[in-house]
């Protein structure tokens, strides 16, 4: 990418680091909305695992004035979590990311990616269906990959579509040859915590993490409660602030 451009990217999206981590060709794990919320599931679990730091967030004019308020603090909505005991980076959304922000925030993330040498980016989706089975699907952006996800009987997709961040993602990420995973589970929930668990195993066989995952599934309701919860908190002012904008007397 060009500097003229890198500049223009920057004005629309932002990755504004916080804290200087040290890490040494870290794994970047990215879940942001979709079906099933299982990027958003899966990956708020993984910044919640001792030894995580928040260590950033995503700046955007075009997203929604809202800042989310966890343990006492306030925070950005799309955060960044970094772990030096795991070399882990995981970066995720608890709003769905505007369309026309979509591709300039995957171009950003490869370049953050590229930034911290990182060995490869991970993406965590769902895919809708009526009978969901326990079958993880995936999609891989150089033939190493391929190679990687095939040794763990992990389902190839050969033709089809995808879409959103993990989506785009994927495509730059294979268009620029940079190693990358979009890693699908069958789900036929609007939030399924039990199918992001199922996901966050594979990726520790793919990683070599450790990642405990029966918390996630014995809390599934109340974790599928709490990120209700968020995400209607954030439509809600989200609404009320275009209204405020509308007729400034509103309230």
């Amino acid at each position: 990418m060009q500097i003229a451009e890198k500049r223009c990217v920057a004005m629309i999206v932002e990755i504004r680091e916080i804290e200087k981590i040290n890490l040494k060709n870290p794994v970047v794990i990215e879940g942001f909305p979709g079906i099933g919320m299982i990027g958003p599931i899966g990956a708020s679990f993984l910044a919640s695992r001792p030894g995580m730091k928040l260590a950033g967030y995503i700046s955007s004019p075009h997203f929604p004035p809202i800042a989310a308020i966890h343990d006492y603090k306030p925070v950005s909505p799309a955060r960044i979590y970094a772990s030096e005991k795991d070399n882990m980076i995981v970066v995720f959304s608890e709003f769905v990311i505007p369309a026309d922000i979509v591709l300039p925030l995957a171009s950003e993330l490869i370049d953050f990616a590229k930034k911290k040498k990182a060995k490869a980016i991970y993406s965590l989706a769902g895919i809708a269906l009526e009978t969901p089975t326990d079958k993880v699907h995936a999609i891989a952006s150089t033939p190493e990959m391929q190679t990687q996800l095939r040794g763990k009987s992990i389902d190839l997709i050969k033709e089809g579509a995808t879409q959103g961040v993990s989506g785009v993602l994927i495509a730059e990420c294979a268009a620029q040859k940079f190693p990358a995973a979009n890693l699908m589970v069958e789900t036929n929930k609007p939030l399924d915590p039990v199918g992001a668990a199922r996901l966050l195993d594979v990726v520790g066989k793919l990683t070599g993490f450790k990642i405990d995952t029966k918390q996630l599934v014995s809390e599934g309701k109340q974790v599928e409660q709490n990120m209700k919860d968020a995400i209607q908190k954030m439509q809600s002012l989200h609404e009320n602030y275009q209204q405020m904008q509308q007729n400034p007397m509103y309230g």
